[in-house]
C-alpha cells in the first residue's frame, strides 16, 4: 500500500495520544530516515517529561496516569530492524507498545497490552488501539526479522474502551 501524497516516512514527526474526552497529549517524536530502497529507518524519542516513573513487578516503566487507569510504555525488549515502509509499519507499531492498569492494581499487567495498529492517512499515520498479551514477547522470538504481533494475536477493542482511543504521527 503506497503512502498517501501528503505524508512520507521521512523527517521528524510528532507522536500524539488522543483521549476519549477529546484531549491530546504529545508524548514524543519519531525520526525517519528514508532509504534508497523505499523503506525508512526510524528512531523513537519519547518525551520523558510527559511520563511518570512507576516501579512495577521489579521493573521501571514510564507511565501516563489519569482517567481511572495508568498507561505505561513497554519498549520492545528484543533486537528490531527499526524499519518502516508504506504498507509495513509493524516494527514502528512494536516500538509503540503500552500496557494499562488501574491505579489500585499491584504490579505490571502485561496481559493488558495495547498495540496501536497504524494506517496511512493524508495527514500522517493514525493508530487505533488493539488488545495484545505482552507476555508473548517475554522471550526472544524465533525470528528476529519478523514482528511477533501478527493480526491473529491482536483483538479489536470496543470504541472508548481505553483512556487513549487513538495515536497519531504527524
Amino acid at each position: 500500500m503506497p503512502a498517501r501524497a501528503g505524508f512520507w516516512l521521512d523527517g521528524e514527526r510528532r507522536i500524539t495520544l488522543h483521549a476519549r474526552d477529546g484531549s491530546q497529549l504529545e508524548i514524543g517524536r519519531v525520526h525517519f530516515h528514508r532509504g534508497a530502497d523505499g523503506r525508512s529507518s526510524f528512531r523513537l524519542a519519547l518525551d520523558a517529561a510527559r511520563f511518570t516513573d512507576h516501579f512495577l513487578s521489579m521493573r521501571e516503566f514510564k507511565c501516563l496516569p489519569g482517567q481511572g487507569e495508568i498507561l505505561c510504555h513497554v519498549p520492545y525488549p528484543h533486537r528490531s530492524p527499526a524499519v518502516a515502509a508504506p504498507g509495513d509499519l509493524a516494527w514502528l507499531e512494536h516500538s509503540l507498545l503500552f500496557m494499562f492498569k488501574r491505579p489500585n492494581e499491584f504490579g505490571a499487567q502485561l496481559w493488558n497490552g495495547i498495540y496501536f495498529k497504524l494506517a496511512h492517512t493524508d495527514e500522517g499515520l493514525d493508530g487505533v488501539p488493539q488488545a495484545v498479551d505482552l507476555n508473548l514477547i517475554s522471550a526472544p522470538p524465533a525470528r528476529a526479522d519478523v514482528a511477533p504481533f501478527r493480526p491473529a494475536l491482536r483483538d479489536d477493542l470496543p470504541p472508548n474502551a481505553r483512556w487513549f482511543t487513538r495515536l497519531t504521527i504527524r
